[in-house]
C-alpha cells in the first residue's frame, strides 16, 4: 500500500483525507492518506523520517510551507517562484517539492470561466496564501496585479519575488476599479462568518470577486459581491484543484476533471 499524508500544525478541520482517499477509490489505487500533525521542532527530521517509513508523498499546510524547503533535494519552477512548497514527492532517495496551490487557483478561475490575461486584478492580503495567486496571475499575463496589505512595509518582501507587483495600503483600495477582486485573507472564515475584507462600495468596482475561503461556501464577502451584480467564485474548487494536481504529480498521470466535480458535489453539502 502506498502511504500519503498531510503535515501541518493544526489539522482538525482538514478535508484532505476525504478528498485524496476519494481520488484513490476512483483510480482503484491501493493507497491511504492520513493527517499528521507535526511540532515545529520536529520539522528538520520530518522528511528523512517519512523516507524511512516508506511514504510516497506528502502535502504541507500552515505553517510549514516555507520552513520545509531547506530539507528538500529539489524544488519545482513554480515553487521556487512562489517561495513555498505544499506538495512533496518521494522518488528514489529524493524529496522533490512542488506548489499545487498555484494550479488549484488556476483550476478554480478556469472552472468559473474567468480569464486572467489582460485583466486588472486586486488581491486583498499579502500572506503566504497570496503568493501562489500572484505567481499564477503574472504567468497568465494579467494587465496589472495589485496587492492590498495591512502593513505595506512588511509586504515589501513580496517585491523580491515579484518585482513588478504594486503594493498599497488597505485604505487606498476604494480608489481602484478592476476586473477581478480576490480575498486572500482568512476574514469571513468559519466561525467568524460575519466578517468581510471589503464593503459594497469597493466590491461594486469589480466585475468578478473570488474568495479562497471555502467554509462557509458563500462568505459575506461573496454575498455582498453578488448583491452588487458581480460574478462570484468560492474557494472550494481551489482546495480540490490543488489536491488533484498533487495526485497527478504523485501518480504521474492526468486525472479526469469529472472526478473534481464529483468531489465538489460531495463536499459542498457539508457547508
Amino acid at each position: 500500500m502506498k502511504l500519503y499524508a498531510l503535515i501541518g500544525e493544526k489539522l482538525g478541520h482538514s478535508l484532505s483525507c476525504e478528498i485524496h482517499n476519494y481520488i484513490f477509490q476512483k483510480l482503484s489505487l491501493n493507497a491511504n492518506y492520513c493527517l499528521m500533525p507535526i511540532l515545529k521542532e520536529n520539522i528538520p527530521n520530518t522528511i528523512s523520517s517519512l523516507k524511512t517509513l516508506g511514504y510516497s508523498g506528502i502535502n504541507i499546510t500552515i505553517p510549514y510551507k516555507e520552513s520545509i524547503t531547506p530539507y528538500l533535494d529539489e524544488i519545482s519552477k513554480e515553487a521556487k517562484a512562489i517561495g513555498s512548497v505544499n506538495t512533496v514527492k518521494f522518488t528514489g532517495n529524493k524529496a522533490i517539492g512542488f506548489n499545487t496551490d498555484y494550479f488549484g487557483f488556476g483550476a478554480m478561475v478556469e472552472r468559473a470561466g474567468v480569464t486572467i490575461e489582460g485583466k486588472k486584478i486586486l488581491i486583498l492580503g499579502s500572506g503566504g496564501a497570496a503568493k501562489a495567486l500572484i505567481a499564477y496571475i503574472i504567468d497568465n499575463k494579467a494587465k496589472s496585479v495589485t496587492v492590498a496589505a495591512r502593513n505595506p512595509e512588511k509586504a515589501g518582501a513580496l517585491k523580491v519575488l515579484f518585482p513588478f507587483l504594486e503594493i498599497i495600503p488597505y485604505d487606498a483600495i476604494d480608489a481602484i476599479k478592476g476586473d477581478l477582486l480576490i480575498n486572500a485573507t482568512p476574514i469571513g472564515m468559519y466561525p467568524n462568518i460575519d466578517g468581510s475584507p471589503a464593503d459594497k462600495n469597493i466590491l461594486s468596482n469589480f466585475s468578478a470577486c473570488a474568495d479562497i475561503v471555502y467554509n462557509p461556501l458563500e462568505t459575506k464577502f461573496l454575498k455582498t459581491a453578488k448583491s452588487c451584480g458581480c460574478k462570484t467564485i468560492n474557494g472550494l474548487y481551489m482546495l480540490i484543484g490543488q489536491a488533484l494536481k498533487a495526485q497527478e504529480i504523485f501518480q504521474e498521470t492526468s486525472i479526469d476533471k469529472n472526478i473534481g466535480e464529483e468531489i465538489y458535489d460531495y463536499l459542498k453539502i457539508r457547508f
